[in-house]
């Protein structure tokens, strides 16, 4: 019968690896490695190391904490996502694979058999071969149902909810020991109380703080999605009043110019022809700006020169959209008027002689490429891809919007801060 309980095990601890990569996939969210095996890699380990100690050792129950230990280990090396995430991962994994399972199996056929369900098999004590299947088959609807719950957990979980849950599991997994120990080492089996308090009571807490902090959660970010909406749309309608006088502005223009050349041939003395040179050099700045073709980014592109050339920053643009008529306005605004806020915020830091922003935009054969680059000081690298304002929308959620912008056109934005340098690219596929 050996050969029954080991094929068994096998099952046991394959269907136990592999739903330790599913819900690490539900609570850790940045895997540190690309590779496509990497996740294959999660279960393969934990199953050897299961299966090392189930059969290789003699640690009975006591070997469920070195699992425990062992498989937060594991996800704390393929993930990067906080010890925290990486502990309360394991510890709803544990009790919905072992805990939940195991407590179930053995509540049910002690209410249905009238037999032992403790057999001995050599020298070690095993459960009825038929409960462990009816286990399996809990496991995996458990599996599937809380799986279905938190596959869209996006909630970061901190200290205090990493404590306050570990000594729920604390409570759930010391009194699952124990019955562990005695059906094992003991052959007996304990009250069914125990059974339903450990599965019932821990895993509803869980359940219901971790639902309860992911909607908050979500909630939350909701309203802040809003308001940065609702503040793009702002600054979106503002280039736009703003284009409108500018085209007010140019409709007159050719006239005044013209004007202008027949007043300086009838003056007969210096003061008037100066002042004819200086209204001349005024109407011209409505026609020294880039042409790029489009609208909405040529306003944007005016207004930051002007500010830049107010803070005595050198801006040079090279931009050219002719043809590049699929990115919304919204877009556009969102990236080229965020993008040169947080250049010109970080030249200001510099000496003046230090002051400069590139910026190159254009059709390069099937993608849009958009850069801009200043130079910067250390301290003026973006923390967690975020830029170091004080201004919570422009640079608490300036490189967030942009890259929402980019990704809505199935594009990628990359940011790099070295040798003084902060360069901020942008590919775009072109339709």
């Amino acid at each position: 019968m050996m050969w029954l309980y080991q094929s068994l095990d096998i099952l046991s601890t394959i269907t136990e690896s592999v739903s330790l990569l599913a819900f690490a996939i539900c609570f850790c969210r940045n895997p540190r490695f690309h590779s496509p095996g990497y996740k294959w890699c999660i279960s393969g380990i934990y199953f050897s190391c299961v299966y090392a100690f189930t059969w290789c050792s003699a640690l009975g129950a006591y070997k469920m904490p070195v699992f425990i230990i062992i498989g937060i280990v594991i996800l704390k090396i393929f993930y990067k996502d906080s010890i925290y995430q990486c502990v309360v991962a394991y510890e709803v994994y544990f009790f919905v694979v072992s805990i939940i399972p195991e407590s179930i199996g053995t509540l049910v056929f002690t209410l249905t058999l009238d037999e032992d369900l403790i057999v001995r098999v050599g020298s070690r004590y095993f459960l009825l071969w038929e409960t462990y299947f009816f286990i399996l088959a809990i496991r995996a609807l458990a599996v599937f149902i809380v799986y279905k719950i938190c596959r869209k957990n996006q909630y970061q979980l901190m200290w205090k909810d990493t404590l306050v849950l570990t000594i729920v599991f604390a409570i759930g997994f010391l009194m699952f020991l124990k019955n562990t120990f005695m059906h094992l080492n003991l052959g007996t089996v304990s009250e069914i109380s125990y059974c339903i308090v450990e599965v019932i009571f821990p895993l509803f807490f869980m359940m219901f703080f971790l639902y309860v902090r992911n909607t908050l959660y979500l909630r939350e970010q909701e309203q802040k999605d809003k308001m940065q909406i609702a503040q793009l749309q702002k600054q979106f309608d503002y280039y736009q009043e703003k284009q409108k006088d500018e085209e007010k502005v140019r409709s007159v223009y050719h006239d005044m110019k013209n004007h202008l050349l027949i007043l300086q041939q009838q003056i007969n003395s210096p003061e008037t022809a100066e002042m004819v040179e200086e209204l001349q050099a005024q109407v011209a700045m409505y026609e020294d700006y880039v042409h790029t073709g489009n609208g909405i980014l040529d306003i944007i592109l005016k207004e930051k020169s002007e500010l830049a050339r107010e803070k005595q920053i050198s801006l040079s643009v090279t931009a050219d959209f002719n043809g590049v008529d699929f990115i919304e306005p919204l877009d556009i605004s969102t990236i080229f008027g965020n993008g040169l806020d947080n250049a010109i915020e970080a030249s200001e830091r510099l000496p003046v002689e230090q002051r400069t922003i590139f910026v190159k935009a254009g059709k390069i054969q099937n993608f849009l490429s958009i850069v801009i680059q200043n130079n910067c000081t250390e301290e003026s690298k973006p923390a967690k891809k975020r830029t170091t304002g004080s201004s919570d929308f422009l640079h608490g959620f300036g490189i967030s919007n942009m890259r929402k912008a980019t990704e809505k056109y199935d594009g990628q934005l990359t940011t790099k801060c070295e040798k003084g340098k902060f360069v901020l690219k942008i590919l775009i596929p072109v339709i």
